[in-house]
């Protein structure tokens, strides 16, 4: 994940500090230098780590931390204040049409992610209550519209496209002139990207802006080319007007640099941020969680969007209901399951939490193709079974196995680790429990 190297150098160097008690000038100049070297190899823009630097100094060196019964965590404050002002304070918003359609214009270079970015930005959109419209601007890349029309159908969105057209200036303008507001109330213009900046590029996308007027310029970028991203977004910038950059395959193995480097360089926003390949895998960005998390702080608040979009209000009432009347079978478990999967990765969500390094967690036996192997058994059994697993005798379990593709003591484990789930729900459930469990919020 991006910034595993950079979270890790600062948690050690501010671990070293709290070690210390009271601290020096001299403690926090040895403090600075490995947090600069650590901004450094994580592909930070050298002037931008150069200014972060002084100014976490100028701060660290006030009386007010030095003569603190408290001065790491009062310098590891400032940091982290640094760090949101450095990504752009608060959250950048996208701008909003008073007069529907709201007009959204994504760029970037090939390989980028744009079209799928695109897709993504619609069907987060949509969740929130949007009504988005995709507009296939892409008439150089081979199969660009065919593949913006799969991913927009798997999301329920039309794809706007003109059979034959090979302008995408005229493409862009129908779509918006045409446009039914009644049906929809945002505009995503997918373009074609470039394998450089060249001034055919800039020219095409200049006169998309003209004739459409977009109320955001949206740069995707990829996070996995560090300081180039940076420059990319400066040149866009300069040439054409962004308002805001996107940054996707923050997932990979890539150390960060761009993120905090971007809107002091560039002096537009990072809007959003892209951390997979599934279409759900986007999200705002926030500069003051992205600091938490980079500080080991964690990212309670996205946990929580996180679980808001997957758990359901209703049944999650009705679960607590079969926990406290003891009826919860293998297919609620099943359910629960599926709806732990759809957070994302178990080590992505561990990562979030306060205290714990995702960095770690890397090394760790969390071997997510046991979920299949576990739906696989439950899928197999029949509805009696799921619904009272005491009934699985030997020759069941056979069958079991056989159809999930699994050994019967993959069966038995799982019943023994439904088994025990029970017996420890059966505690909050009794009359001591029962207390508890009314205290305890399910999702």
């Amino acid at each position: 994940m991006a910034f595993d190297g950079l979270s890790e150098k600062l948690q050690a160097t501010f671990k070293k500090l709290r070690g210390k008690g009271k601290v020096s000038e001299k403690d926090i100049k040895e403090a600075m230098r490995e947090v600069r070297m650590a901004l450094l190899e994580a592909d930070v823009n050298f002037k931008v780590a150069k200014e972060f630097i002084n100014n976490v100094s100028e701060k660290a060196m006030g009386s007010e931390v030095l003569e603190s019964l408290t001065p790491a965590q009062q310098i590891v404050k400032i940091v982290r204040d640094e760090l949101i002002s450095l990504m752009g304070g608060g959250d950048a918003k996208l701008a909003v049409s008073p007069k529907p359609p709201t007009v959204i214009l994504m760029a970037g270079l090939n390989g980028a992610g744009k079209t799928t970015t695109a897709a993504k930005l619609a069907g987060l959109l949509k969740k929130q209550g949007k009504r988005p419209y995709l507009a296939a601007c892409d008439v150089y890349r081979p199969a660009a519209v065919t593949q913006l029309e799969v991913l927009g159908k798997s999301i329920g969105i039309p794809v706007f496209k003109m059979e034959g057209e090979k302008n995408p200036v005229v493409i862009a303008k129908r779509c918006v002139e045409t446009c039914d507001t009644s049906l929809y109330d945002t505009i995503i213009i997918d373009t074609a990207g470039r394998l450089q900046i060249d001034e055919a590029l800039m020219e095409e996308l200049a006169s998309i802006k003209e004739a459409v007027s977009p109320d955001d310029v949206l740069l995707v970028v990829d996070a996995m080319t560090g300081q180039d991203a940076v420059n990319i977004a400066k040149g866009f910038n300069e040439t054409v007007g962004i308002t805001g950059v996107v940054l996707t395959k923050l997932d990979g193995d890539t150390r960060g640099g761009a993120a905090l480097s971007v809107k002091a360089v560039s002096g537009q926003p990072i809007k959003f941020s892209c951390t997979g390949e599934k279409l759900a895998d986007i999200e705002p960005f926030y500069p003051d969680r992205m600091a938490s998390r980079i500080l080991g702080m964690g990212d309670v608040l996205t946990l929580i969007d996180k679980a808001q979009e997957v758990f359901d209000e209703k049944k999650a009432a009705e679960l607590e209901q079969k926990i406290k009347s003891q009826r919860f079978d293998l297919n609620d478990f099943l359910e629960q399951m599926d709806s732990m999967r759809n957070m994302g990765p178990l080590s992505s969500i561990a990562g979030m939490l306060p205290g714990v390094n995702a960095k770690a967690l890397e090394n760790a036996n969390i071997d997510e193709k046991q979920f299949d192997r576990t739906a696989a058994i439950i899928k197999s059994m029949t509805m009696k079974e799921r619904e009272n697993p005491a009934i699985i005798n030997a020759s069941r379990k056979t069958r079991i196995a056989k159809g999930s593709g699994t050994q019967v003591q993959d069966v038995n484990r799982l019943l023994k680790q439904f088994d025990d789930m029970q017996k420890i729900m059966k505690q909050f459930t009794g009359k001591a429990g029962k207390k508890k469990l009314g205290r305890f919020k399910f999702m």
